[in-house]
């Protein structure tokens, strides 16, 4: 595998938390949020949730992030949920995206269990270079 392109060395998990955000809403992710949890776990920085209207679109939105992260060559350390498509789980390292199905998103209610973490303002971060 080439090493991570020379612009994309330097990007911190919260640039990549927003990235993984603009590849999803380029193929109409729906309800983007982005949990700081840094001051919470060890295992991650930041989560990133959104969700899907199918199944199909569920993974859709998981090939998109995969393919515009692999571009700049990152990759994912796993993946799981791809087949089934009603929750997606990408694990960049710093960054653990989560792809719903609407209805599953709200059954696991995963904001709902990180709720003392930070929120990160998509809108403020729109202006952020990809």
């Amino acid at each position: 595998m080439q090493p991570v392109k020379k612009e994309h060395r330097t990007k911190s998990s919260r640039e990549l938390a927003i990235l993984c955000v603009k590849a999803a809403l380029e193929k109409k992710a729906e309800d983007p949020v982005i949990l700081d949890v840094r001051k919470h776990c060890s295992f991650t920085d930041f989560f990133v949730i959104i969700s899907g209207r199918s199944t199909r679109h569920v993974q859709g939105l998981a090939e998109a992030i995969e393919a515009k992260l692999r571009s700049k060559r990152l990759s994912s350390a796993r993946t799981e949920g791809l087949n089934e498509g009603t929750w997606v789980l990408l694990d960049y390292s710093d960054v653990v995206v989560h792809i719903f199905y609407a209805e599953t998103r709200k059954f696991y209610d995963i904001e709902g269990l990180w709720h003392d973490a930070d929120l990160i303002s998509i809108d403020d971060e729109s202006a952020a270079p990809a």
